[in-house]
């Protein structure tokens, strides 16, 4: 079972302007830097449209995940929603640097191909301290943690304490945050493979087998995912680990909406994650990036019920293609306009030609477990 359409919507249409607000954040320091650092002085464009991707990942991926009650449909609706576009971008990126149109990542010729390769495709790159051969690819290692922690209270029945997970994480990367201002994990190719692969063999276990060797396979992967936030977060600990009190923040949202929670629980989780995340980062546009993408998340939510433009709701649907595309397009086009009259039909092109059809392939290989 899944959300209706009707309902989905007002997801939609938060996607689609903080995948611009991303865009627009790399495009401004590429063809308007004295403009857009005004801007940036003020607001974070690209922190806003980060939240407001991890909010709402936070609501609706536990909501999908028991709905569904089955954890190796969900890792395969995972795999089919976001790796097939994922490995396009991360092909396009290398073909295009081989041809000198835009240049390589950095860091990719001083690491093993094939761990790099393991890194970006597990979506750990970030939090394993390996070079992204898409560099916006930093929030999809946020991602990946967040399912296997989420996956990991299904498994063991402790999924309705998403408020109170939020609140101890946020109090948490305080402490954290001033202990590990950056990350533990070093350049070590060894330890990078062990914790991609013990991770992978998680995922494994945790879809394929049943009884107590899932519930303990998904346990480690939720461990590992947290160590990996508190230790690898190249942003520092704190920014890390308030990502995912935010993530828990939109998850508390959608329980209190559904009554499973008192609403108080899940405005104490929104009010500590904004106290403890404000100073985590000290650049002027961080706290108002931070304020505003709870506040653009809450006002959608007020606003679920309502009716929203078909092309803003349209650009949701895009959003990761819009995502993922960006940064290949400001090393090929030479103004803000054309970057914008190219990134955006080729991001549909891209939904309909790589994002749909997989995602449709995904659905016919999830099959509920007792079917």
């Amino acid at each position: 079972m899944s959300l209706p359409p009707a309902r989905l919507a007002w997801l939609d249409a938060l996607r689609g302007p903080a995948a611009l607000a991303v865009t627009a954040h790399h495009g401004g320091w590429t063809f308007v830097p004295a403009l857009y650092a005004v801007i940036d002085a003020r607001v974070d464009l690209g922190t806003w449209g980060v939240f407001v991707f991890f909010l709402v990942s936070g609501y609706i991926i536990p909501a999908s995940l028991e709905r569904r009650g089955d954890v190796r449909a969900f890792w395969t609706g995972r795999a089919f929603r976001l790796l097939p576009l994922l490995l396009a971008a991360c092909c396009a990126a290398l073909l295009l640097a081989a041809l000198g149109l835009v240049p390589l990542a950095s860091g990719l010729g001083s690491r093993p191909l094939p761990l790099v390769a393991l890194g970006n495709v597990t979506m750990l790159q970030e939090l394993l301290n390996l070079p992204a051969v898409v560099s916006v690819t930093w929030t999809l290692s946020y991602e990946m943690a967040f399912y296997l922690i989420s996956v990991a209270l299904y498994a063991t029945g402790q999924a309705h304490r998403s408020a109170g997970i939020s609140l101890s994480l946020a109090v948490a990367a305080v402490p954290l945050g001033l202990l590990l201002p950056r990350a533990a994990i070093g350049r070590g190719d060894l330890l990078a493979a062990l914790l991609a692969l013990a991770v992978v063999a998680a995922v494994a276990v945790t879809a394929l087998a049943g009884g107590r060797a899932r519930t303990a396979a998904a346990v480690t992967g939720g461990l590992l995912g947290l160590a990996l936030v508190i230790a690898g977060s190249r942003g520092g600990t704190w920014q890390g680990v308030i990502i995912l009190a935010a993530m828990f923040a939109g998850t508390a949202v959608y329980r209190a909406e559904r009554g499973e929670i008192p609403w108080r629980s899940a405005a104490v989780a929104v009010a500590a994650t904004l106290g403890c995340g404000i100073p985590a980062k000290d650049d002027p546009g961080w706290a108002p990036a931070l304020v505003l993408a709870f506040a653009a998340f809450g006002l959608a939510f007020a606003l679920r019920g309502r009716a929203f433009p078909r092309w803003l709701t349209w650009l949701g649907v895009v959003s990761f293609s819009l995502y993922l595309l960006h940064p290949l397009l400001l090393h090929l086009v030479p103004g803000l306009g054309l970057y914008y009259l190219v990134l955006v039909p080729l991001s549909g092109v891209t939904y309909h030609l790589v994002e749909a059809p997989a995602q449709r392939l995904g659905r016919r290989l999830r099959k509920p477990e007792n079917a």
